[in-house]
């Protein structure tokens, strides 16, 4: 679900192209929607790349299958999981989102801890010059910062991707929600994402959920909200 710009690790999202939401079924009192568990993540893991080509399906556009979960799934999984919620019927993982509470804190715990080891585990020059295995080795090693001018009023991120099975019943709503909700009861004043200037679709879909424009910065649009409902 959504672009919450894959080409942008801090900048939130999956993330790729909006589909917000999903088939509305019966489910018991505590519905689909839950927190993480470790035994997610492999899961999270692959709805990354299903949802990574503009919110296609990117399975065929990379040698290395987990280099998108890399980037934009892993670090979250391993700093944060107490902010990662899941979509879950009962027949496994179908959609997700990932928050982190202080962006400035993320990006230099990554520089310290997450980044160095895919760095040695992939060179650049690595990946066949050109591919999109390339580029994601380049933001491994080129990770880039989100401007000041965002992050000043909305110090968190998030990222959300849906299967297409979760989408347009209301879920990827209910996601952000729930990790609104987190987010503020960790402090958190505000959070922003990224999203691609050209895709309407999600930027109506945040601007329905309360966000507004922060910055455009090339074909990236900013859009933040505060956490308090």
């Amino acid at each position: 679900m959504h672009d919450d710009r894959k080409s942008n690790p801090s900048a939130s999202p999956g993330s790729a192209g909006t589909r917000a939401e999903g088939t509305d079924c019966s489910f018991d009192r505590s519905g689909p929607l839950r927190p993480y568990e470790s035994r997610d993540r492999d899961a999270l893991y692959d709805i990354c790349l299903r949802t990574g080509d503009g919110g296609g399906d990117a399975t065929g556009r990379y040698a290395v299958p987990a280099l998108l979960g890399e980037v934009y799934v892993g670090p979250y999984l391993a700093f944060e999981p107490e902010r990662a919620f899941v979509l879950d019927d009962g027949t496994g993982a179908g959609g997700y989102t990932l928050g982190a509470v202080d962006t400035r804190a993320f990006e230099a715990r990554c520089e310290r801890e997450w980044w160095p080891g895919l760095r040695e585990r992939y060179p650049l020059g690595s990946q066949t010059p050109g591919s999109a295995d390339a580029e994601v080795v380049s933001l491994i090693h080129r990770p880039p910062v989100v401007p000041d001018a965002v992050v000043a009023g909305h110090p968190s991120h998030l990222h959300i991707d849906l299967l297409p099975p979760w989408q347009g019943g209301g879920w990827g709503r209910r996601l952000i929600e729930r990790l609104l909700d987190a987010l503020h009861d960790a402090g958190s004043p505000g959070v922003h994402l990224g999203v691609g200037t050209g895709n309407h679709r999600a930027v109506g879909f945040y601007r329905h959920l309360g966000f507004t424009q922060l910055l455009a910065d090339g074909d990236t649009l900013f859009l933040g909200r505060s956490t308090t409902p």
